[in-house]
């Protein structure tokens, strides 16, 4: 079969297209035939190498220091199962699913063997395996986050980063849980966070969040770019800053004293996904109060190009790959 290989960080024209054995799946796992996977930001910033300056040196110890272990990378997928193990029990051959590889990384080839007990589910009847292949890593990141905020109906949430992966989704379930939602972006973005259901959307290049006078319950960082002691001054008393990516020592002391000295919380952390979860966004999703946003599509065979592309920090939604097509 084909895959994307990564054997050293660096630009996107480290990674190559092999040839590698097709695999077989275990007694409890099942084969996948990919038919759609993504190209999201944790891709781009494991194949070159960028990780904040205090999780370098551990996160190359656990991942290799001169290229990824693993070398086949990509975190979530959509596809058909063409085969199971002896005790699977969950699914059968023809199932349509959507699934997260999570640290095993490996989506970025045609196919893929995953235990029956993984982040995966049946692909949602009203989503095409595009739209479905961008659900497992970045919906699942945005609701671990937004579940922390233990969100309440009426209440004021502020979005950093609304219109990227992560951000995208991250409006709309807040949306689903009843809040009155609040998209930060730049120009470019602000009609399409608009149109995914933002009560409100702020220009980060024409306007800052205290402008307006608004306090909010919930503030969510998807893209790790906010200062937090902005933040903090428009968060009310026992309101959550919540942050989905890692934060740089100064970032996380500036949290840490906010946590010690108000009632207000700073939460990070890497998120857990699980079935559970995956399953919650399923019916969001074939209740109609969930999409995805494709910002562009690639073939399996022009994945330099999709992070090139990716690289840029201006994607909006998501990036695909289309990986049955020629």
């Amino acid at each position: 079969m084909k895959a994307i290989i990564c054997t050293k960080y660096g630009t996107p024209e480290v990674l190559k297209m092999v040839e590698v054995d097709k695999p077989v799946p275990k007694n409890n796992e099942v084969l996948i035939k990919i038919h759609a996977t993504t190209v999201n930001g944790a891709d781009a910033r494991i194949r070159g190498a960028v990780f904040p300056s205090i999780f370098n040196f551990p996160v190359k110890l656990a991942m290799g220091f001169k290229g990824p272990r693993k070398q086949i990378l990509g975190v979530e997928l959509s596809g058909v199962i063409e085969a199971i193990g002896a005790k699977v029990t969950q699914y059968k051959i023809g199932d349509e699913i959507m699934a997260s590889t999570g640290a095993h990384f490996g989506a970025h080839a045609e196919y893929i063997c995953l235990a029956e007990t993984a982040e995966m589910t049946h692909k949602p009847s009203n989503m095409s395996f595009e739209e479905a292949a961008a659900v497992p890593h970045c919906a699942l990141a945005a609701l671990y986050f937004l579940k922390k905020g233990k969100i309440q109906p009426g209440q004021n949430v502020l979005i950093h980063g609304a219109a990227g992966g992560i951000g995208t989704f991250a409006v709309q379930i807040a949306k689903s849980m009843g809040a009155y939602v609040t998209g930060v972006c730049s120009t470019s973005g602000i009609e399409m966070v608009k149109s995914i259901g933002a009560d409100k959307v702020i220009d980060y290049t024409r306007e800052n969040i205290s402008k307006y006078g608004d306090t909010y319950d919930v503030i969510f960082d998807t893209v790790g770019k906010s200062s937090i002691p902005e933040c903090l001054e428009v968060l009310n008393e026992n309101g959550q800053y919540l942050s989905a990516v890692h934060l740089e020592l100064s970032r996380m002391l500036e949290g840490i004293k906010a946590s010690l000295t108000s009632n207000k919380k700073v939460i990070g952390g890497v998120a857990s996904y699980t079935v559970e979860n995956l399953n919650y966004l399923k019916n969001l999703i074939e209740a109609g109060k969930l999409k995805t946003v494709i910002d562009k599509q690639y073939s399996f065979h022009q994945m330099v190009e999709a992070h090139t592309y990716v690289d840029t920090g201006h994607k909006k939604g998501h990036v695909i790959i289309r990986v049955d097509a020629n």
